[in-house]
């Protein structure tokens, strides 16, 4: 049977919350968010001795949160005991680890700027950053991780913020839009005109109680309109307009562009010299990604190797799926790459 991790904390966790106006937004959620911060023993001993820390921040992947991450599962390791482990063995250097709740009533979270969903990209480095670094020994440098949702919002902050991060990792994140999310949109109208339009939709979601396969999967689709239109529908109250005619599927090419216009593969040719700021930009994603993940990563490694940036890039063998082991192989060069 999979092994399940039975050690204990030995070093300091915190929890507390950050309220911010940046998370203002059409949805009703919170703009106060709670925070978990975890540094291991050795790093405590790092502090005591009057020196500084680098900071991981953990960006969690659709339907989680980073406060999921330090939570206890049957057969896992927390984000946490990971990091202890890690450290414990040698095999990465200690940091302060940050874990956020970044969680959204649409189901997650793809932390970029989105006028109904609240200014999460803006949060990130002017609302958490300063708190971490007021309430903890800092050495200034700053790192991203996460997978799916959360990898895309790594490489999304570092495009379009390079002076705030120095390093990030990307496991299994959205890139390339074409095939990822058209493949939904048919099921997204189903399962919408069953509820006669969006707004009704989100609302048969919040009372459901228990949502379908079908239902969680239209829900992503409304997520993902909320995150890369920024202009609002104004016929219902949460603004959200999807690229395509709900009668009919056809899509609306205006739209899309706006969603392609965060595509990493178009992002990163727009903006081409962001990324040779970065100490790391570790890629990877399974060879069997259900989600197709696979063929728009190839792609834009492809791009990066064209335009002689550095990264560090690895097909596994794996799915999208049970890949919480490769942060055995990000963390650390993450760790690595924020040292001065």
């Amino acid at each position: 049977m999979p092994e399940h991790s039975f050690s204990p904390i030995e070093g300091k966790l915190d929890r507390f919350t950050i309220d911010s106006d940046l998370l203002n937004n059409n949805l009703g959620d919170p703009t106060v968010r709670e925070v978990i911060v975890h540094i291991p023993p050795s790093g405590l001993e790092i502090i005591d001795q009057g020196h500084q820390l680098p900071v991981l921040i953990y960006l969690a992947p659709f339907t989680s949160s980073g406060l999921a991450r330090a939570g206890w599962k049957a057969f896992a390791e927390t984000l946490p005991q990971r990091h202890e482990r890690l450290v414990r063995e040698d095999k990465m250097s200690p940091t302060i680890l940050v874990l956020p709740d970044c969680f959204t009533s649409l189901g997650g979270n793809q932390f970029v700027d989105s006028g109904i969903m609240g200014q999460w990209s803006t949060w990130l480095h002017q609302s958490l950053k300063p708190e971490i670094s007021a309430r903890y020994p800092t050495n200034g440098r700053f790192g991203l991780f996460g997978k799916s949702s959360g990898g895309f919002g790594a490489l999304h902050n570092a495009i379009h913020h390079p002076e705030e991060w120095q390093a990030i990792a990307t496991h299994s994140g959205d890139v390339g839009f074409d095939l990822l999310y058209r493949s939904e949109f048919s099921n997204t109208a189903t399962q919408i005109n069953k509820q006669n339009g969006v707004e009704n939709f989100l609302r048969y979601v919040k009372q459901c109680g228990k949502l379908s396969g079908d239902d969680f999967h239209a829900l992503m689709t409304c997520a993902m309109a909320a995150s890369y239109d920024s202009k609002t529908e104004h016929s219902h109250s949460y603004g959200i307009r999807l690229p395509f005619d709900l009668e009919t599927c056809i899509l609306d090419d205006a739209l899309w562009k706006n969603w392609l216009a965060f595509d990493p593969l178009t992002s990163i040719e727009q903006n081409i010299n962001s990324l040779k700021s970065l100490d790391l930009l570790f890629i990877d994603c399974g060879n069997k990604d259900q989600y197709g993940i696979q063929y728009g990563s190839r792609l834009m490694v492809r791009m990066l190797r064209e335009h002689n940036i550095e990264h560090f890039w690895e097909e596994f063998d794996g799915s999208h799926s049970g890949i919480e082991y490769r942060l055995d192989y990000s963390m650390p060069m993450l760790a690595e790459a924020l040292q001065i």
